[in-house]
């Protein structure tokens, strides 16, 4: 009898002991995610909008699980819009909140990725991002290594010296020895003719000396005159750190997303900070990859924070104030007053790439004048570049006939009339 009670207890306590291993395990598996998988989720589903630390365009997601239930939150993600329209409570207060903007609904998920999403909020990865950032901030300070140029260039100045105190020294010690031994050095003659007496009185040297001066000093004013107005290399600095080499190069934004107006008008037109708040309402700071040697991630932020306080955006209300600075941007490239230019003609009829003019703008950390913008290099690009005239029936006439006058198949700029004075001065 107590044989049978014994085993009936035992087989109580592990009925019950699986039981409870089941609701763990159910817990467990239902309840948890991968943060690392998490993350990729969150970076291709949820980043455009959301942060875990800091409010953006919606709330900040981390530690969410505590601040809602679960289920709901599964509800919320998948489909945000009908949970609205039931009437619960909890969803039509954030879409309130957020002035309306409303959230993308995301029925592809499953529930095993929001868990893997929520469990990033939870819990995110550490990043290696911050050992390889430190570690090249370290790199950065550390002080180079070899001799420097001035510990070079002061040692072949002593040596120089001390080689010049030997030959003195060398020549007093052999004119004391001839002295000792008797032998007479040779005397200078007393009526020895000064060096420039006997320039002056040769005429003819004189002659030639002034005209090598004269055209010496020629050369040097007509390349100075030509270089008045020629800012190539101009690069100054700018009250808004803007680098093209993120922007145009790393993030490869389309030069005419920003100068829009370049495919259809004269200029190229600065563009409006709005433009820049198309990305920037979202993107507060930069990857700790973006940083150089020369510039850190915290200036880069701070820059950020300058073009915030000149629209007026509210980071913490994601809202504008009406408050708004203007920015007072340094003018690089500027063409006088005779000389007409026009950047759709270049850029949409002619499809002229902005780096012909410009340069490798996508490599430039600050953008500075490329080309020099004579006259001179402005005809010399008409007289290489062949006219495009691929599905332009406009020029299909003139160029057969221009064609058959210069017995040429492809036309360059100059050929069309490109150096007639009236294209650019008139």
């Amino acid at each position: 009898m107590k044989e049978v009670i014994h085993r009936n207890s035992v087989s109580g306590i592990l009925s019950i002991s699986l039981a409870i291993l089941l609701a763990f395990s159910t817990t467990l598996f239902g309840q948890e995610g991968d943060p690392d998988r998490g993350k990729q989720l969150f970076n291709s589903n949820c980043a455009a909008c959301h942060k875990l630390d800091q409010k953006m365009t919606g709330p900040a997601l981390a530690g969410v699980t505590e601040k809602r239930d679960r289920e709901w939150l599964h509800k919320w993600i998948k489909n945000n819009v009908a949970l609205r329209k039931s009437g619960d409570p909890e969803a039509i207060a954030i879409y309130e909140e957020f002035n309306g903007a409303a959230m993308n609904i995301f029925p592809q998920l499953s529930e095993q990725d929001i868990d893997d999403i929520l469990a990033y909020t939870e819990n995110p990865p550490v990043s290696a991002a911050a050992g390889g950032a430190g570690g090249a901030g370290q790199a950065v300070a550390a002080e180079p290594s070899g001799i420097s140029n001035e510990v070079v260039l002061g040692a072949l100045v002593l040596v120089f010296a001390m080689l010049a105190i030997m030959l003195i020294l060398v020549n007093r010690t052999l004119v004391r020895i001839a002295e000792a031994k008797g032998i007479e050095l040779p005397e200078e003659k007393a009526k020895r003719l000064p060096l420039w007496k006997a320039f002056v009185k040769n005429q003819f040297l004189v002659f030639v000396s002034v005209i090598v001066l004269l055209l010496v000093s020629a050369y040097f004013v007509y390349g100075y005159l030509m270089q008045v107005g020629v800012d190539q290399g101009y690069e100054p600095v700018q009250p808004i750190h803007f680098s093209h080499r993120i922007h145009a190069g790393d993030n490869e934004i389309d030069c005419k997303y920003c100068h829009s107006s370049a495919r259809v008008s004269k200029t190229s037109g600065v563009p409006s900070l709005n433009v820049c708040m198309n990305c920037h309402k979202n993107i507060m700071e930069v990857a700790p990859e973006t940083a150089t040697a020369e510039h850190s991630k915290e200036f880069y932020d701070g820059e950020i924070e300058k073009l915030y306080a000149a629209v007026g955006w509210d980071v913490e209300n994601q809202s504008y104030t009406g408050e708004t600075k203007p920015v007072k941007w340094v003018r690089i490239h500027n063409l006088p007053d005779f000389a007409y230019f026009n950047h759709s003609q270049h850029v949409t009829v002619a499809g002229l790439a902005c780096q012909e003019c410009h340069g490798p703008v996508e490599e430039m950390e600050v953008v500075r004048q490329f080309s020099p913008l004579t006259m001179g290099w402005c005809v010399d690009c008409h007289r290489t570049t062949d006219v495009r005239m691929e599905g332009n029936e406009y020029y299909e006439k003139i160029h057969e006939e221009l064609s058959k006058k210069y017995g040429v198949e492809k036309l360059t700029a100059a050929q069309m009339g490109a150096l007639e004075c009236g294209k650019c001065h008139y």
